[in-house]
C-alpha cells in the first residue's frame, strides 16, 4: 500500500497589519511585541518621522510613524492603532501602524519581487509582494526601512533620553 504525502512547502510567518488601506507584512522572527498605543514623549530635534520614545519594561523604545516614514497621509491615532515593536539592528524600535490584523504563514513560492507601482510605498522599503488569493501582502523589508545612519540616530536619541 502506496503512503501519500504532501510535499513540503516552505512558508514564511508573517504578522500583517493595515496602513493606509494597504496590507503590508513584517517577519515575525523579527517582531519582539506589539502593544495598544500609550502616550509618546516627544524628542526635540528629531527627525519628522520620528514620533518620540516609550519606555517599555524600563526600556526606551523609539517610536516611528510608518506613515510619516513612508510619505502617506497622516491619520488619527484610533483605538486600533497598535505600535509594533521590532529588532532594527541592534535596536528595538517601535512602529505605529492603522491596526495588527494576524499572523499569516505564506508560501515563498507566492512571494513575488516587488514591482514599482503596486503601491504608494517606495519600492526600495519592500521585500516582496505576496499573492494570497484575492488579496496582496505587501513585505517590508525592515533593514531598508531606516538607513544606518538614521538607527544609529535613533540609538543616540534612545541613549540621550534614558
Amino acid at each position: 500500500m502506496a503512503i501519500e504525502t504532501k510535499a513540503q512547502v516552505a512558508e514564511e510567518q508573517v504578522v500583517v497589519f493595515a496602513l493606509a488601506q494597504e496590507r503590508y507584512g513584517l517577519d515575525i522572527s523579527r517582531v519582539q511585541g506589539i502593544i495598544k498605543m500609550p502616550e509618546v514623549t516627544r524628542v526635540p530635534r528629531a527627525a519628522a518621522f520620528v514620533e518620540g520614545v516609550i519606555n517599555l519594561r524600563g526600556e526606551i523604545v523609539p517610536i516611528i510613524d510608518l506613515r510619516k516614514r513612508f510619505g502617506l497621509l497622516e491619520h488619527e491615532i484610533g483605538v486600533d492603532t497598535r505600535i509594533i515593536n521590532v529588532e532594527m539592528g541592534d535596536h528595538l524600535v517601535g512602529l505605529i501602524v492603522d491596526a495588527v490584523e494576524e499572523v499569516l504563514n505564506i508560501p515563498t513560492d507566492v512571494i513575488e519581487p516587488p514591482p514599482d507601482l503596486v503601491t504608494t510605498v517606495d519600492s526600495a522599503y519592500l521585500r516582496g509582494i505576496a499573492k494570497l488569493d484575492e488579496r496582496l501582502v505587501i513585505l517590508l523589508d525592515l533593514d531598508r526601512v531606516l538607513s544606518v545612519a538614521e538607527q544609529q540616530a535613533l540609538s543616540r536619541v534612545a541613549a540621550e533620553t534614558a
